[in-house]
Formats: structure tokens, sequence, C-alpha cells
């Protein structure tokens, strides 16, 4: 397996080029700092791993970024802070009188609004239960398995299921109020301007968040390849300021691989225990498949490797090498 280089040592020896080349140029030298600094922050890993779990191959997506907590929290002050507004607007704009049923549609996205809050605390609900249940003993789970698998799995495809439909209500939501608001004949600015406003805000931010996926791929596609390439500096592997220590390392779970589908011994402060796995046959460091009684390791985003290709990864570099998401310092 072929080593890798420190972000230390290309800091250094990139430095001492540009010197070289021309000792009088600072603007490289101040783009190349801030190039690392934001392929070090925490929301560029995160759209990196949005874009590695809406694009990527299903055997390697991971956990699902849109379920951590701090995402749900931005989730939930955006559609309180929607909630609050069209509510608002509604109560303090009953004497205007609009062309088209500006009201209605308000209304509608509102009740929108409100069902896709009751989603949203469903959605944490079960995410809650489910790392409560990974607390528990192996012996615990599987006591409890048989019965709350099938409810879990209903609870879960429900959830889907309602909300695949709120996104399908809002899509056509959005195409109505298009028409409606900037269409010259239902112009209703005169007769409502506090609808109107509002209706035009609304629109503005769902047509940010329906071209999300492409200023995702137009930045991490586009316009990160483009500065690396300019700036001599790769910001996809720049995602973590330093390696993982060793004690950092040391406390990620490891066991003996024994083939897909099979029983495995987890190594944990002298303990073994079985557990089932359903991953890759193959790590995708060195590109060679798991064999039996070798050594594997899990991150915290379940992506599977051998232990000593990914223990020499960490050291590196302190984030997955599919999703990019970094260890917990």
């Amino acid at each position: 397996m072929a080593s890798f280089p420190s972000n230390s040592a290309l800091e250094h020896s990139m430095a001492s080029a540009q010197q070289n080349s021309n000792p009088h140029a600072s603007s490289p030298s101040f783009m190349t700092r801030v190039a690392m600094r934001i392929s070090r922050s925490r929301w560029f890993t995160f759209l990196r791993r949005v874009f590695h779990y809406q694009n990527g191959p299903r055997s390697n997506l991971g956990s699902n970024p849109f379920n951590s907590s701090t995402w749900m929290m931005l989730e939930l002050i955006a559609l309180l802070v929607q909630i609050a507004s069209t509510t608002f607007t509604l109560a303090i704009s009953k004497s205007e009188k609009p062309i088209w049923p500006m009201r209605v549609w308000i209304a509608g996205y509102d009740i929108g609004c409100v069902l896709n809050l009751l989603l949203l605390c469903g959605r944490y609900h079960q995410l809650h239960v489910t790392q409560g249940n990974n607390a528990l003993s192996l012996s615990e789970l599987e006591q409890q398995r048989n019965n709350e698998e099938s409810s879990v799995y209903r609870t879960s495809h429900l959830i889907d299921k309602c909300r695949s439909s709120l996104e399908l209500f809002f899509a056509i939501w959005f195409v109505m109020g298009n028409v409606w608001a900037f269409d010259s004949r239902f112009g209703s600015f005169p007769q409502a301007p506090k609808l109107q406003v509002l209706c035009i805000i609304l629109l503005s931010w769902n047509a940010i968040c329906y071209s999300f996926p492409f200023l995702l791929f137009l930045l991490l596609c586009c316009c990160v390849p483009l500065m690396s390439t300019l700036l001599g500096y790769n910001m996809s592997m720049g995602s973590s300021a330093r390696g993982a220590s060793d004690d950092q390392i040391s406390q990620l779970p490891s066991w003996r691989y024994k083939g897909l589908h099979s029983n495995l011994d987890i190594a944990n402060d002298s303990q073994s225990s079985e557990r089932l796995i359903n991953q890759d046959p193959e790590c995708c460091i060195c590109l060679a498949k798991y064999k039996d009684k070798e050594e594997v390791r899990q991150l915290p985003c379940s992506h599977l490797f051998h232990l000593k290709c990914v223990d020499q990864w960490l050291r590196i570099i302190s984030c997955c090498p599919l999703c990019k998401q970094g260890l917990q310092r």
C-alpha cells in the first residue's frame, strides 16, 4: 500500500516552491491559506457528505447526513420561522383583497409546514429510539428484535411515505404559486401588498431549496476542482486539520472478519461477542478483499476497512476515505 504524505509536508513543500518561484508574490499564499481553512471547515465537510450521500453508490452511502442533530435543528428553525411569518401575515392582512386566491395558497403552505414539523418530530423520535436501542447489550437486542423489528419497519416506511407525499405537495404548490404570483393577469400588489410580498419570499426560499443539489454539484464538481488546480492544493483531501491520535483510533470498534453475512468476534476491552455484518467484501483503501481472521475496523459513519489500512489513513487525515466524515475529537 502506498504511503500518503502529511498535510504539513504538503504545505511546507508548497510554500517553499512558491517562495523559490516568486518570493514577492504574497497573493497565492494567502489564497492557499483561505482554501485550506475552507476545506477544513465543518460546513464544507458536511456538504461533501451530503453530495456523496445523494450521488454515491448505495453500498457506500454510510450514515444519512440529513438525520444529524445539527441539520434537524436547522430544519426546525426554518419551519418555525415560516409558520410564524405566514400566520402573522394572514392575521394582519384580513382587509386585503387579492385577485387570485393568495390567502388560500398561503394557508395551504402554512398547513404543509405544520405537517412537516410533525414529521420532523417523528423522525427525531425514531432516531432517538434507534440510538437508545443501539446502546443496549446484544442479548437484550436479540430479545427485543422479534417484537420491535416489524413495528420499527412499519414506522420508518410510514414516515418515508408521508415525507414523499409532503414533497410532492410542496412541488405542486410551488408551481401553482409561481403561475399565480408572476402572471400579469393576477397582479395583486396594489390590492394585497403584504400577501404578495410574503408569497414572493416563500417562492424564493423554495427556489433556493430546489436548486440546492445543482448548487452543490456546481460547487464541488466545478469550483473546488478549479480552485485546487489553480492553487495547487487539493481541497478534497484537506477536510481535516490534522491526523487522528492513537487514542482516538484505538477507541474505534474493531474485530476479526469471518466472511459476508457471518458472525464476527469483536475485540473491545478484551471482551468478545458476536455480530452480524452486511458490508462490502472489499477494502476501498488497498482494493483487496477481506479474508478470514483479518482485523477490520469500523468508522463512525459505518464504513469498514482493513485495520492497518485505515489506521495509517487516519494518522494522516482524520476522516473517512469514502464520505469524508471526520472523527469526533
